[in-house]
């Protein structure tokens, strides 16, 4: 592992918190995942007040085209969606946008507000069975991994929500999610 100076004490105050906000934004320009909190305080001073610098490095991002967001516990750079239309025109890309059937979305929605959760139980909620291919498909797009094991008879697979599906949605961490019992008397869930 390549040491680096994360004290940085020869230089002044104000360019060392400077520094840091910079070795903030490369790692975070430079990965392709999300990323966690120690390895941002990997790069920075013993005692910095990573959620203070990150909060300075927003500010000072507020202008650009993109920002950093946080993710359930992982950091990351995200391009504003003001510039989605220009990205996509840009790389000749189209509308690849998530596309889930209206199937696919309801057992995710269920995933997340019951999580974790077993195919059985998503069974006891839409009263049909939920196939492995459904699951499948979330799972391949990254917005739902397996969880830990059922505590009953044959350790059954339990499924939750992934950090790929809180940036997708554009959620912080899973207490963003609409309110389920509004959703209901809104009408806009089933039974």
């Amino acid at each position: 592992m390549e040491m680096i100076d994360r004290e940085l004490t020869e230089l002044p105050r104000e360019l060392r918190w400077r520094e840091w906000m910079r070795r903030i934004e490369a790692v975070l320009f430079a990965s392709a995942r999300p990323v966690p909190r120690a390895d941002l305080a990997r790069v920075v001073g013993q005692g910095v007040a990573l959620d203070l610098l990150i909060d300075d490095l927003a500010a000072e991002l507020a202008d650009r085209p993109y920002e950093i967001v946080r993710v359930g516990d992982v950091w990351m750079l995200r391009t504003r969606a003001a510039y989605g239309a220009v990205i996509r025109v840009a790389a000749n890309v189209g509308d690849r946008e998530i596309s889930l059937s209206e199937r696919d979305l309801a057992v995710l929605a269920a995933i997340a507000y019951h999580q974790p959760v077993t195919r059985n139980g998503l069974r006891d909620i839409f009263g049909s069975e939920i196939s492995r291919e459904l699951i499948g498909r979330l799972a391949a797009r990254d917005l739902i991994a397996p969880g830990p094991r059922a505590p009953r008879r044959g350790a059954p697979y339990t499924y939750v929500t992934t950090p790929g599906f809180l940036a997708a949605f554009g959620l912080q961490d899973l207490r963003d999610l609409p309110d389920a019992e509004a959703l209901h008397d809104a009408g806009l869930t089933g039974s």
